[in-house]
């Protein structure tokens, strides 16, 4: 699995676009910031097309469930890896997935 950067690709299942958002800048890989727990939390979520009448468009993420590293720590904070997964809030609830479609770097691998 490889490290996240701040600039890593995270959708929505729809396709909508996760606002990455870091909280630390100390460690960075190639001067862009790693991404930590819980960094990819609460973010807003831009032009998910999934819209209508009864539907509600993913608007932001919620809780990850699985994607923080278990070993590497950075400041007590575990970094997020790529096999990240978490739900968002929009419809059909606790359906919608949000994942990493590219990290932002393709040097930095951890295992767990």
């Amino acid at each position: 699995m490889k490290a996240v950067t701040a600039e890593a690709m995270i959708r929505c299942g729809h396709d909508g676009r996760i606002t990455n958002e870091p909280s630390q800048r100390w460690v960075t890989i190639e001067t862009v910031p790693i991404l930590v727990d819980h960094d990819p939390e609460g973010r807003k979520i831009i032009a998910c097309p999934n819209f209508g009448p009864t539907m509600k468009p993913c608007a932001k993420t919620l809780a990850v469930k699985q994607g923080y590293s278990t070993w590497v720590m950075i400041d007590n904070h575990r970094m997020v890896l790529s096999h990240l997964d978490g739900l968002t809030d929009g419809t059909v609830p606790g359906t919608v997935h949000y994942q990493v479609r590219d990290p932002g770097q393709h040097f930095v691998e951890v295992d767990r």
